[in-house]
């Protein structure tokens, strides 16, 4: 088994310590600080819908993708809790996207893009991306960081909840730039059994430069790099980057 399959439907217990409301802080001052007003965001690869949901009750009109159809359940059950307007959601693959309409904003968390281990892939999402983004419309990411990745490699992790047992093993190989994440699901049941599951994810520790170039390439500008939640530059030790970039009004 691979992807979410499984894990879809404990992510959100598991992944309690995200802070996304900060996330989502964060996500709106930098709105404010663009060049054009922002009503209408992307939400690439959205995962159970978080972030998507905090968006939508804050009143933008959200559309939200993922290449999971499961984390999809989980987020269409989610919003549906929502009062006012939920976000439209779209089963697509992140080198696959295609809107309806462009937005003002395009923003994915959670390091959702180390998930493109290709070169082809992250280069197609980025012009994907610029595609359906109105001119003076920022794009707004997040990854893990090659240091990260590095650090992770032989590593164990465990999470838990009443419902749900986790167990992470990491390899990280320098010839792919690749992270493997092994995963052990263990999910209690109604019947008071527990149900294992294993799943396999798999993160490219792309360098600053690569998504710089990738991005330029793609037609953005002002790309820059920050520390997480953060303005200032990362330091050599970061996690996580916040990756910010725009589509340039068009000349008149």
């Amino acid at each position: 088994m691979s992807g979410y399959d499984a894990l879809a439907s404990s992510y959100d217990g598991l992944m309690a310590d995200g802070a996304y409301r900060r996330r989502a802080d964060f996500l709106e001052r930098l709105f404010r600080k663009g060049g054009i007003p922002v009503h209408s965001v992307l939400d690439l690869a959205c995962g159970t819908g978080t972030i998507a949901c905090l968006l939508a009750e804050r009143g933008y009109r959200v559309t939200a993708t993922d290449g999971s159809e499961e984390m999809l359940t989980q987020a269409m059950a989610k919003a549906s809790c929502l009062e006012g307007e939920p976000p439209l959601f779209l089963h697509q693959a992140m080198p696959r996207l295609r809107l309806i309409q462009p937005v003002d904003a395009a923003v994915s968390t959670l390091d959702s893009l180390n998930y493109l281990t290709r070169k082809q892939e992250l280069q197609e999402t980025f012009r994907r991306v610029y595609r359906w983004l109105k001119p003076g419309g920022q794009f707004i990411f997040d990854v893990n960081t090659p240091y990260k990745l590095r650090r992770m490699d032989g590593q164990m992790y465990m999470d838990e909840t009443e419902e749900s047992f986790c167990v992470w093993r990491t390899f990280f190989s320098e010839r792919t730039k690749v992270c493997t994440y092994q995963v052990d699901l263990f999910q209690l049941r109604s019947n008071s059994a527990w149900e294992r599951d294993f799943e396999e994810h798999r993160e490219r520790a792309w360098e600053a430069e690569e998504l710089q170039q990738y991005l330029a390439e793609a037609g953005f500008t002002r790309v820059s790099i920050t520390g997480d939640l953060s303005v200032r530059p990362p330091a050599a030790d970061e996690d996580r980057w916040i990756v910010r970039c725009v589509r340039e009004l068009e000349s008149i």
